[in-house]
């Protein structure tokens, strides 16, 4: 039996001291004169240890023979064809097009060896957050006194989803939600679909809002109003329609990705040319501030849209959902039958790492071997009572490493179909129909395994190597049984402890019992923390806002379990679609449908050919029209034009220099505006502001930047008439008075009615915008000079919270003021 100590990607391990050779006599008279002694000494031990003997040689036979098996097949040998894997970046990468990796690895992760550890380290990030505290370290430092905060409001967070169905992910925020809550966070959820979920939140007293699932425009929320958000699930993506426009850029996004459908999805984009998808989520994943996952797996497969800003937070309820759902369903008579099992088999599960590397064969071949001696408690397989049945969990399998496998199960003593390989896709069947389960891997990762949490819920005694990530949660002998990976000959006792007859013994069966009870709520604690770890680092909180608690002082009953009670009698709760592993669930999205033809349907060549037949008439249309114009244009030279002086021609060219650069086109709306006495101004600044202006003749917008002017409207550029406007800082600093500093330069220029009006786009986000009966409300005063000259004031006054009569503004203001407001007039 080997150590792992010794690099496995090679094949090899440590073995016995080769005995010492037979000395040899001098060859004075030729061989056949030592041939006695030789043959009466080998006779002596045959005769004195006969029964030693034999043992040794049927082992060295079995050593020699898995060694030249191992040596022969080996995934990491050269002679097979590996795929590719890519790890994340520690650093920004280049884009999607360079995979955003450091390094493109072969499917043995470039030899890692038995027992080696790939750490994911979050460098970047990490690097950026001790940066930021050090700035500030050092102005507090420069202030010279301490800073005292006097918070007016709770800081505000946004939780987007993409619908409410009760899932694993919906159960890990409400219980993330509900710590928060208690640390001083004040909350809000957003969906693109309802569900019974919403129910729930409400219950914990989050307040929910659906959102429209038309993802061509944008979001008509006012993101500027949240401190942060947490956005959850890639059928969220539509909200970054709006968070990708200014002024939404610089709110803090933390985007929780658990799905695999885009990884799976990747390499067929590559491969059908689908650049501007990739390019789109690339750009989505570069805008959130952070991307977090729930294990070490997620980063490498979406390693292709890694920009630096990948974060791991293990731990979430999915394995437990997955195992509670397989337990309502109760199918293990099908199960069985599907892998090929018998009712009576006692069925030993072989699970190992997700990822692949090069001593995987060698840890099967060994764990295989160290089950052996359980054949013994098992009939032969012609008899029709219980026999001993092993399945191997595997991802990326090769014919060359089943052959493999198959010659080291016969040399053991399995019988032919004993031992087989299971896809990763009958993971959860394999769990429930097991007896017992086995970790095979020696593979030190960062956290606890999944299908080890999925198998302790599910009730299977779990058994494993003494790996540090392994040790944090199993205690040896109380929830699950563990080996030491570097004698893994060690597991054969193990193994005899808790298997008796053939069955499972009452020791396993009270060591499953336990582990079932501890695995519900593994890793809550650290994930709940690890997301209020989270929001300290990325959040920084304006002046107004009240300090929250720190991760260090969240109580500890609050964050050690998950919250299951608020999901009882909750319909179709392990009901959901499960078709996550596929892109149908990409295809619902607007923004990624009719991106690419489908080359085996006909409707859209049948598009795209009448596309092309406009485009050609179109351009035809245009190039006769400017062939017409440059016509007219000849003529009009030709002919005979008065000539007028040149101050005549200097005051033309200013004048329509000026109409150019200030007035632009004048459109329908604003000869509309042009015989009306009120024009209100909407100063705003982006896209994302967009939803939010007005499109009537009344209302006209003031863009204080000129790149997210609207197209086809008259909207004023403030930059060109206040060119303080085009440093960020200044434009920062001002905010909305930068625009009405900009009417204010030459307003006769731009505003040619009586009256004049401001209306922030945040107050329509806020829905306490001019109501249409307002609006004619006031027209109808300027218009009747009812008040004369005077300023108006326009507040909603049923969205007051102190007005709880709903009275009007003088008799709230009378009651607020002891009746002062009316006598003052």
């Amino acid at each position: 039996m080997g150590s792992l100590d010794s690099p496995a990607g090679s094949g090899s391990y440590k073995r016995a001291a080769a005995p010492a050779s037979v000395p040899r006599a001098p060859s004075a008279g030729g061989g056949a004169a030592r041939r006695p002694g030789v043959r009466s000494r080998l006779a002596r031990f045959v005769l004195v240890d006969k029964v030693d003997f034999l043992q040794w040689i049927g082992t060295a036979a079995a050593f020699f023979f898995v060694t030249i098996l191992v040596y022969t097949f080996l995934p990491g040998s050269v002679v097979v064809e590996n795929p590719t894997m890519l790890l994340p970046s520690r650093r920004a990468s280049g884009g999607w097009g360079q995979g955003g990796t450091e390094a493109v690895l072969p499917r043995g992760l470039g030899g890692l060896e038995n027992g080696e550890g790939l750490t994911f380290e979050p460098t970047r990030l990490r690097e950026k957050w001790a940066r930021e505290r050090s700035q500030d370290a050092q102005s507090l430092a420069e202030l010279g006194r301490p800073v005292k905060r006097a918070g007016a409001r709770k800081p505000r967070l946004a939780l987007v989803f993409g619908d409410l169905s009760p899932d694993a992910m919906q159960l890990q925020m409400i219980s993330v939600a509900s710590v928060l809550e208690a640390m001083g966070y004040e909350m809000k959820v957003f969906s693109f679909g309802d569900g019974p979920c919403s129910s729930i939140w409400r219950t914990i007293g989050i307040p929910v809002e659906i959102l429209p699932v038309d993802t061509k425009l944008l979001t008509s929320i006012d993101w500027l109003d949240y401190d942060g958000m947490l956005v959850n699930s890639i059928e969220a993506r539509p909200v970054f329609s709006s968070l990708l426009q200014e002024p939404f850029k610089s709110v803090p996004v933390i985007w929780t990705v658990q799905e695999t459908s885009l990884a799976h999805c990747i390499r067929e984009y590559k491969s059908s040319g689908m650049t501007q998808i990739l390019g789109g989520w690339q750009e989505v994943f570069s805008r959130a501030n952070v991307i977090v996952f729930p294990n070490y797996i997620l980063p490498v497969m979406y390693a292709a849209f890694d920009s630096g800003n990948y974060f791991v937070i293990p731990g979430s309820p999915a394995p437990a959902f997955q195992a509670d759902r397989f337990i309502v369903k109760n199918y293990d008579k099908y199960v069985r039958i599907s892998l090929s099992l018998g009712p009576r088999d006692f069925v030993i599960a072989m699970v190992g790492s997700q990822f692949s590397y090069d001593g995987l064969l060698m840890e099967e071949a060994l764990v295989l071997q160290a089950v052996g001696p359980l054949l013994q408690q098992y009939p032969s397989e012609n008899s029709t009572q219980t026999e001993l049945k092993v399945r191997i969990l595997t991802g990326n399998q090769t014919d060359k490493h089943r052959i493999a496998l198959e010659a080291i199960a016969l040399n053991v003593g399995f019988s032919r179909g004993a031992v087989e390989h299971v896809a990763v896709e009958d993971t959860d069947n394999l769990l429930a129909i097991a007896n017992l389960v086995i970790y095979c891997s020696c593979f030190d990762e960062q956290s606890f395994p999944n299908v080890l949490v999925e198998a302790m819920i599910l009730e299977k005694l779990v058994i494993a190597p003494d790996l540090g990530m392994i040790t944090k949660y199993i205690d040896d002998g109380i929830n699950g049984l563990l080996f030491p990976r570097k004698n893994i000959a060690m597991l054969s006792q193990v193994l005899l402890q808790v298997v008796s007859n053939g069955e499972l013994s009452d020791l396993g069966k009270n060591i499953a019992s336990v582990g079932k009870a501890r695995a519900k709520d593994l890793m809550a604690s650290e994930a709940i923390e690890g997301y209020a770890v989270l929001l300290e680092n990325v959040i920084k909180f304006p002046s107004e806002t009240l300090t929250p608690l720190t991760a260090g002082e969240i109580p500890l009953p609050l964050k050690q379990e998950w919250k299951w009670h608020l999901f009882e009698g909750v319909e179709h709760l392990y009901n959901v679609n499960e078709s996550l592993a596929d892109c149908k669930m990409l295809q619902k999205m607007d923004w990624h449908r009719n991106r690419k033809d489908d080359p085996h349907s006909i409707t859209p060549k049948i598009d795209e050919t009448f596309s092309a037949i406009a485009w050609r008439e179109e351009r035809a249309n245009g190039i006769m029209s400017a062939k017409m114009k440059l016509e007219e244009e000849y003529l009009k030279e030709r002919s005979d034009q008065p000539h007028g002086t040149w101050e005549e021609v200097y005051r033309n060219v200013k004048r329509v220099d000026r109409m150019k650069n200030e007035l632009h086109e004048r459109d329908e709306k604003e000869l509309e505006r042009t015989g009306q006495p009120l024009c209100i101004y909407e100063p705003f600044y982006g896209e994302g502001t967009w939803p939010f202006l007005h499109q009537s003749s009344l209302y006209r917008g003031i863009g204080l930047s000129s790149k997210g002017r609207r197209f086809g409207a008259d909207d004023i550029d403030a930059s060109s008439r206040l060119p303080l406007l085009n440093s960020g800082y200044y434009r920062d600093i001002l905010g909305e008075f930068g625009a009405f500093f900009a009417l204010a330069n030459r307003i006769d220029r731009i505003h040619k009615n009586s009256w004049i009006g401001f209306q922030s786009w945040r107050v329509t986000a806020r829905k306490a915008n001019l109501s249409k009966n307002a609006e004619s409300a006031m027209l109808e005063a300027i218009q009747t000079q009812k008040h004369g000259d005077a300023f108006y004031f326009w507040v909603r006054m049923d969205q007051d919270p102190r007005n709880h009569a709903n009275q009007d503004f003088w008799s709230l203001c009378d009651a607020i003021n002891a009746g002062n407001c009316r006598s003052s007039i």
